[in-house]
């Protein structure tokens, strides 16, 4: 079998639709690394996704998963991960029984006892119609399934998307305990950031089709903060050092692209840590420069 560094490596992908161009995209995933894909609604998550899984067709770029190539490839990479959508690809009249018969024929590793453990710790029936599930239950079945074949690469778009706080975190703690053996990687597209900022080493930030940022999420979130100061302290601001402005009655809050050295230049203004959640919301709004 193939040994590869990265799980997941994209280069200058590119595929046009009418009104939305996913735009000369780049980032690698590591082996045995978490990386959150983030982003809003629309920005071009889940048409990387489908591309990476070759339900779409790029017009331009490379995609290789497990050291293989997405196209040549595909049957080859597709035993070998694991995929959870939002909404459940799964028919409704299926049980979670019926649902290990078809996966048993599908993976060559399919793991009869790993998916009865999973459905027991899920509290999920055996027997009972998919279609009667809740969209908790849905996506707990999801999971069941593509932990149970011991796929190296596990891809996952708005997975936790409408579940409850309790079970997101159920569901977390169990990425984690998959990826304990270092050979395991994670791709986990989301635009809930608190759930990437509890679990993601790395983080790749995709906005209006163009990959923003991508790099270690220790290292993003210390690299920039939020400078506090007056409006009329703005025009001390030098343009390169901000990402963009949030105005209100009070003064104004800006997004710093290097912490350190805005700490330095700066030394009369607070500056605050900024989480994942803010560097998005600046970023998004990067082209305006001031926002309320």
């Amino acid at each position: 079998m193939k040994e590869y560094e990265n799980a997941i490596e994209i280069k200058g992908v590119t595929k046009k639709y009418d009104g939305f161009t996913l735009d000369n995209i780049s980032f690698d995933v590591p082996k045995g690394c978490i990386m959150g894909f983030i982003g809003q609604n629309g920005a071009g998550k889940t048409t990387t996704i489908r591309s990476l899984l070759h339900i779409t067709d790029i017009d331009s770029g490379e995609i290789s998963l497990l050291g293989l190539d997405h196209i040549n490839d595909e049957t080859e990479i597709k035993k070998r991960i694991a995929v959870v959508f939002d909404d459940l690809p799964f028919h409704d009249i299926f049980t979670a029984k019926d649902m290990a018969k078809i996966f048993e024929g599908m993976y060559p590793d399919w793991d009869n006892a790993v998916y009865t453990q999973y459905l027991e710790r899920f509290q999920l029936p055996l027997k009972k119609k998919i279609g009667q599930f809740s969209k908790g239950m849905k996506m707990k079945l999801q999971i069941a399934c593509a932990l149970s074949h011991n796929a190296e690469l596990l891809i996952m778009d708005e997975a936790t998307t409408g579940l409850d706080p309790v079970v997101r975190d159920e569901i977390l703690h169990i990425f984690m305990e998959y990826l304990q053996n270092g050979k395991r990687s994670i791709l986990m597209s989301s635009h809930i950031t608190s759930d990437l900022e509890k679990i993601a080493d790395m983080v790749t930030f995709i906005d209006k089709g163009k990959i923003l940022l991508t790099g270690y999420k220790d290292e993003i979130i210390e690299k920039h903060g939020i400078l506090k100061c007056g409006k009329d302290k703005l025009k001390e601001i030098d343009t390169e050092d901000i990402v963009s402005i949030r105005t209100n009655n009070f003064g104004a809050e800006v997004m710093i692209n290097d912490r350190e050295n805005a700490a330095f230049k700066y030394r009369d203004c607070t500056i605050d840590p900024a989480s994942l959640d803010d560097i998005m919301l600046y970023y998004v709004h990067r082209d305006m420069k001031e926002w309320s």
